[in-house]
């Protein structure tokens, strides 16, 4: 958990909105009974969570892929190899959704704009330094060339919304 307690009632309000302006038929899967808090969702998204992450090509056809994502700051973030197709799409066409599903347990649906964090060639983000010890210590000093080998995505999320029946069975150890 490394939100602060803005970026934690940031993103409580995103919660709340995004239910309050979704359909009936989606308010009536994702419950006050069946939904986390901020905080409840800060607490079970640590770590790799890995990410079903859909992109659209040229021709508007949709593209779904999974990545390595990590919720930090109240936020998706995650990376792909620059050659990648998914790269190319994001490039061109910055809208993205998430997906992170724990069987029957977890749910949490993300929509938003990505922001390249170690753009080529180009000025890193504000963000990237903290980012990249985060992915450093998470997967080892060396594991990528980190300026060359993998491009960095923060999702931005204009819209988010998580499904949990129960809270006490994702935090259980």
């Amino acid at each position: 958990m490394r939100e602060t307690p803005d970026e934690t009632r940031e993103l409580q309000a995103l919660l709340d909105a995004s239910l309050s302006r979704s359909t009936s038929h989606l308010r009536s899967i994702i419950t006050a009974e069946r939904t986390l808090t901020a905080d409840q969702l800060t607490q079970v998204l640590t770590g790799m969570c890995t990410l079903s992450l859909s992109t659209v090509t040229a021709k508007g056809e949709p593209r779904i892929s999974g990545v390595d994502g990590h919720f930090l700051h109240g936020m998706w973030y995650f990376g792909t190899d620059p050659g990648a197709a998914k790269a190319r799409h994001l490039a061109a066409r910055p809208a993205a959704s998430v997906a992170h599903l724990r069987g029957e347990d977890l749910g949490v649906f993300t929509h938003g704009t990505v922001e390249i964090l170690n753009p080529r060639g180009g000025e890193p983000h504000a963000a990237w330094p903290e980012f990249l010890a985060h992915v450093k210590d998470f997967y080892g000093d060396h594991a990528f060339d980190w300026e060359n080998a993998v491009v960095y995505y923060r999702l931005r999320p204009h819209w988010m919304a998580a499904y949990a029946p129960d809270f006490a069975k994702l935090v259980e150890g």
